[in-house]
């Protein structure tokens, strides 16, 4: 375990980031207080933490749809003061048009970059083919399945060539096979390209599987707890490696940090439900 995650040439940077809201009586919610991590070329970084624990608000930070209180955020060591170049985002409902073919949805990204109409159906193809898709070209998403519509999500992201992956628990409405089954076909998408990557979660497992540290945040306002290094190997199977020994023993050790932080949040809610 490890309280600093400072990384040199480092992607993305947060250095004493906090994020405060305006409430609709006039108060202020901080949701994040003096955040610092990195995250190097090419690391899978995991965050967990409980429900308001501003999880999500630290991905709209670096993707540059919200601007930090107070504090900086870098990526690719410029400072984020707008949409964020070169920054991909998964969010946890499919952010795909309704009206689009999935072939169209796909093809989008490129062609609003720029790409002619053949080059960018060309590219969308071969990540179609990459996801499993292939044959699925001129469907529309609402003939596809929930599982299907996430490598959909997952080939309009990774089409761009993102340097930086933001991902907003982009499994968490699927069954638990289909999750599973998901993140292992992220890893080896993930492989291919290998993008710095945030991804935010409460399943502390996926955590793990996926990532090569997992950052833990505190309840609400968030603050880093502790930063814990998974040394598992790779390439990893996620439905096989939760089962090794050097799995549970980090597991049990990630589980009595993240515990009192669900715990208190939990008790927040039910004192103000009273």
């Amino acid at each position: 375990m490890t309280h600093s995650t400072s990384a040199p040439g480092a992607v993305i940077e947060l250095r004493g980031v906090s994020k405060r809201f305006i409430t609709p009586s006039g108060g202020v919610y901080t949701a994040l207080q003096d955040l610092d991590f990195a995250v190097a070329p090419g690391e899978f970084c995991a965050v967990v933490g409980p429900t308001g624990c501003g999880k999500s608000t630290t991905l709209t930070l670096v993707s540059g749809l919200e601007r930090a209180s107070t504090g900086t955020v870098t990526v690719d060591g410029r400072p984020v003061g707008g949409i964020t170049p070169g920054v991909g985002f998964m969010f946890q409902n499919d952010a795909v048009f309704p009206w689009k073919s999935v072939l169209d949805n796909v093809a989008s990204g490129p062609r609003f970059r720029g790409s002619s109409k053949r080059a960018a159906n060309l590219a969308a193809r071969d990540w179609l083919r990459r996801v499993g898709l292939a044959g699925f070209e001129d469907r529309y998403p609402h003939q596809l399945s929930g599982g299907m519509r996430k490598r959909v999500a997952l080939a309009q992201s990774l089409i761009n060539e993102p340097r930086v992956l933001l991902m907003d628990e982009p499994f968490s409405a699927l069954d638990v096979q289909t999750r599973s089954i998901m993140a292992d076909e992220l890893l080896g998408l993930w492989e291919q390209t290998r993008p710095a990557v945030i991804f935010v979660t409460h399943d502390l497992e996926e955590a793990i599987a996926l990532a090569d540290k997992v950052i833990v945040l505190t309840a609400g306002p968030g603050r880093i707890k502790a930063t814990y290094r998974v040394d598992l190997p790779r390439p990893r199977k996620v439905q096989e490696i939760r089962f090794t020994d050097e799995f549970v023993a980090l597991y049990s050790e990630i589980w009595e940090a993240l515990r009192s932080e669900v715990e208190t949040a939990y008790a927040r809610t039910t004192a103000g439900a009273a």
